[in-house]
């Protein structure tokens, strides 16, 4: 598979606003991403925000308790891992259903800029950082 860059001006101006950097959320994240709430009614458990990676940007290993997580693959390339399994790589167009209580990971591939709308439900249990090592042994496939 032939990678796909994609730079900064091409997420920009993606289907929906890139946002603000994403400070709220720094500590959970190697790297510098960017959130735009799509979606923040206190009345509806659901949560729908655009998230934004710079290149080589991921956020920690996470789960989600009492709810879900569905990603829609918007612009860019990135990664996609579960524990226990191979990290997926994903293009735009691509689907992800997390389910509650799945330990699992997102992020930008180390060449190209990565969105992804985040639906979300529940509560966010927010874990180790992916390491270095391990990410950069991520390949192209």
């Amino acid at each position: 598979m032939e990678a796909i860059i994609v730079n900064e001006e091409q997420v920009k101006n993606g289907l929906f606003p890139m946002g603000e950097k994403n400070d709220a959320y720094k500590d959970v994240f190697v790297g510098q991403s960017y959130l735009d709430m799509l979606v923040a009614d206190p009345e509806i458990n659901v949560g729908v925000g655009n998230v934004s990676f710079e290149p080589g940007t991921r956020n920690n290993w996470h789960i989600h308790h009492d709810g879900y997580q569905l990603l829609l693959v918007t612009a860019g390339e990135g990664w996609y891992q579960e524990e226990g399994q191979e990290a997926r790589r994903l293009k735009v167009g691509d689907v992800v259903v997390t389910k509650d209580g799945v330990k699992h990971w997102h992020g930008a591939t180390k060449d190209s800029w990565f969105s992804h709308v985040a639906i979300t439900a529940g509560t966010p249990e927010w874990l180790e950082a992916v390491d270095d090592e391990a990410y950069g042994k991520l390949k192209n496939k």
